[in-house]
Parts: structure tokens; sequence; C-alpha cells
């Protein structure tokens, strides 16, 4: 799903151990999962239930082992997006993603700043107001799960958490420190 090579190697970076695969069985032997994602909703989620991929999501979420959703990767966690209305989402996360505004420019790509609004083990690292690299059109609104927030023509979340489950509207990958400390901390969590 696009991202797959830059997220293993920043996790590599920051000292975690990654294997890329698509297969079910590898997948489930894994300490910890990421759940990348670029481009359609739509098309990423018939990518997962194709390859038998969303069992496994689903399977970690229910284990208590971390997962960590990036970009289209936290919005398939969702019930669903606006961008695709007939496909469902995997429903690990109440709501929907909708699109951005129109009074904006679209694809939302760039810095912006997120705001942690509740203290989570895998910020616990990264300042205040730090800086996120962005790339997309849809973002689900601001709820109960959400951990960050920032605005691009409207407020909306920029990471959410429930129990093992962690996930990032922006890219780490492509976020410099900030973005390294996150990994770092979800590479931490794996091995402890």
């Amino acid at each position: 799903m696009g991202n797959l090579r830059s997220v293993a190697r920043a996790i590599e970076h920051v000292g975690g151990s990654v294997l890329v695969t698509v297969d079910p069985g590898e997948a489930l032997a894994a300490e910890g999962l990421v759940v990348p994602g670029v481009g359609h909703f739509g098309a990423c989620m018939t990518n997962l239930r194709e390859r038998g991929l969303d069992v496994v999501v689903e399977g970690f979420a229910a284990s208590g082992r971390p997962v960590f959703g990036v970009c289209v990767g936290m919005q398939v966690l969702f019930d669903g997006s606006e961008e695709a209305p007939e496909v469902a989402g995997l429903g690990l996360l109440a709501g929907t993603s909708r699109r951005l505004p129109e009074d904006v420019k679209v694809p939302h790509m760039g810095w912006n700043t997120v705001g942690w609004t509740v203290e989570h083990p895998l910020t616990r690292a990264v300042p205040a107001d730090a800086r996120f690299y962005f790339v997309h059109s849809f973002a689900p609104d601001v709820q109960g799960q959400t951990v960050g927030v920032t605005e691009h023509g409207r407020r909306f979340a920029a990471a959410v958490a429930r129990d093992n489950v962690f996930a990032t509207q922006f890219h780490p990958e492509k976020s410099g420190e900030a973005g390294l400390a996150l990994y770092a901390a979800f590479a931490a969590e794996v091995a402890a």
C-alpha cells in the first residue's frame, strides 16, 4: 500500500526488526504490526481483504499485541470513509473519515503542528506541538479515541489510540526526529 519500504527503513533506523510480508501466517506470528497505507481507502481495504490481512489486523488488535496504523492504514481501522462509502472499514475504531473542506488545498500535503490531547505511551518522547508531514484528502473527526489534533480546513484527528492500537493520519517516516521518536517508542513497546 505504497509506503511499505519507507516505513520499514524508519523502524529499522530506530532499532526495530522488520519483516515486510503479505503472508497472513508470517504477519500473525509477528510481535507487532504496522498497517501502512497510501492511496485510495477502497483499494486499500480490497487489498487487505483479498490477501486475508484484514483478519490479521483484527486478530492483532484482539490479541493485545501492538498495532500502528499510518495514513490510510489509520483510516482502514475506522468504520469507513467518505472516499468509498460502499466499502466497510475494519471497525476497530468508531467513526468515518471525511473529506477535507473544498475551500482549502486538497490533497493536504505539508507540515502541520500536532497538539497532543491526552498522554499516550508512544507520544511521551515527542514534544507538544511537534510538526509532522501529512499527505491526505480525508481524515477522521476529533472523537473520544483522539490523542492528537491538527487543522487543515477543519480540526481533525491526527493521532488516535484504543488499547493496543495506535494510528496517525500523518507519516512518521517522513516527519524527521518527531516521527522517528514515535517509531522508536513503538519498537520498544514491541520488544518489551
